[in-house]
């Protein structure tokens, strides 16, 4: 199992998870984070960590974000690994809790 980042990620881009994970399985895009399932060792210690609650475990993706498993995985493998926080984007606050936001996913 894995862990998948959601929507909700997208503009906000904290990067809180990627300090608590032991296996560096987070990459970086422009507006958004992924998880690369195969590098995830489902620890669980990211999820409680993103302030905009974008991370479910594999298993528990809310249905509308159910397409967002196949593009953390596509995105991984073109993404560099990110290893440290880093300051969130300028704007972050004003996109946290915006819905349909896939629209304004970077690649």
């Amino acid at each position: 199992m894995t862990f998948v980042v959601t929507e909700a990620c997208i503009k906000c881009k904290y990067t809180d998870c990627v300090e608590v994970c032991p296996v560096d399985c987070f990459h970086e895009g422009p507006n958004f984070l992924v998880i690369d399932p195969d590098e995830c060792i489902d620890c669980t210690l990211c999820e409680p960590e993103c302030p905009v609650e974008a991370i479910f475990s594999e298993d528990e993706v809310p249905a509308d974000q159910k397409e967002f498993t196949q593009i953390n995985a596509d995105l991984a493998k073109q993404w560099p690994v990110i290893t440290e926080m880093k300051p969130a984007p300028a704007d972050a606050k004003q996109w946290e809790g915006v819905a349909d936001k896939r629209k304004l996913l970077e690649k």
